[in-house]
């Protein structure tokens, strides 16, 4: 099997070197033919494609977290060429909204074995991409403190999240879908296809990111008490969000802000915007899974 790995050297701050070895060895072993990619940060997709071209993969891996998972699928958009995850990163969301396990070699295991191909959903923002949760509001504003910070982990993460609640205005947005229109107003503003956040907070509980639909989260509060509830959702999927925030589920929809705020994409800042076009692309990648993710039969 010709297996195409993509590894960001960086992501997550996390040395790879261990991993990459035994990734060698395991190949060794098993006989498996395989690449390299070492993402750099800048201008990677055309060297990829190029590569992608040349190597002629069975099978493409992301080794990192969200960033480095998002950069392999928008690659792979109409492809036939299935790809899996192994999760390095800061946060590993979407892998572990897909049942993946947190241990690399277990989930390198899982994925060479697997015959198990299903049709993953990508959400169009704006002309970029989303495979996981992207947001305006308060999140994304953590999302790009968090980034420019040369430490990771939790600790890091929630310094910035009580600036950004100290920080943040309530802003009015107006929503249009295939069925109904909203006026409302809030703190955030999410486009969701999963469920949990990385930490494994539950921010959108009919997330499914097989089922060819999307979740817009409004969140209506900033306190302390909404921000203990989602926390606890990590620990009890019985704990509710729903004092806190409406769900709107969809296909596609235009949103008007009455004041541009800055959007992030699955940890990727793209700037500041007054208008989101949204829609939802089933099935547009092929994901290798297994029999533990916990959206397929």
């Amino acid at each position: 099997m010709r297996i195409l790995f993509v590894v960001n050297p960086i992501a997550g701050g996390k040395s790879k070197d261990t991993f990459l070895q035994y990734l060698d060895e395991y190949a060794l072993k098993y006989g498996l033919d395989y690449y390299l990619f070492k993402t750099s940060g800048e201008e990677d997709a055309a060297p990829f494609q190029k590569k992608l071209d040349e190597y002629q993969p069975e099978r493409v891996c992301a080794i990192g977290g969200d960033g480095t998972v998002l950069f392999v699928a928008r690659q792979l958009i109409g492809s036939e060429i299935p790809m899996g995850i192994i999760p390095f990163g800061s946060a590993n969301g979407m892998a572990t909204e897909l049942g993946i396990d947190e241990d690399p070699r277990v989930a390198l295991d899982d994925f060479v074995k697997s015959r198990k191909i299903a049709g993953l959903d990508m959400i169009e923002v704006n002309k970029e991409y989303c495979l996981h949760i992207g947001d305006v509001g308060i999140n994304a504003r953590v999302v790009e403190d968090f980034s420019k910070d040369s430490n990771r982990g939790m600790f890091t993460y929630a310094k910035y999240l009580f600036q950004a609640l100290q920080n943040a205005d309530q802003f009015s947005f107006e929503i249009e879908t295939e069925s109904s229109n909203y006026k409302d107003s809030g703190y955030m503003l999410a486009i969701a296809n999963a469920r949990k956040y990385g930490t494994g907070a539950i921010l959108n509980n009919k997330g499914n990111p097989f089922d060819g639909k999307l979740e817009l989260v409004i969140g209506h509060r900033k306190d302390l008490e909404s921000i203990i509830y989602l926390g606890l959702t990590k620990f009890s999927e019985e704990v509710s969000m729903d004092e806190y925030t409406e769900i709107i589920q969809c296909e596609k929809a235009k949103i008007k802000l009455d004041k541009p705020q800055l959007l992030q994409l699955d940890g990727e800042v793209i700037g500041k915007t007054d208008e989101l076009n949204i829609r939802i692309m089933p099935g547009a990648i092929r994901l290798v899974t297994h029999g533990e993710n916990p959206f397929i039969d």
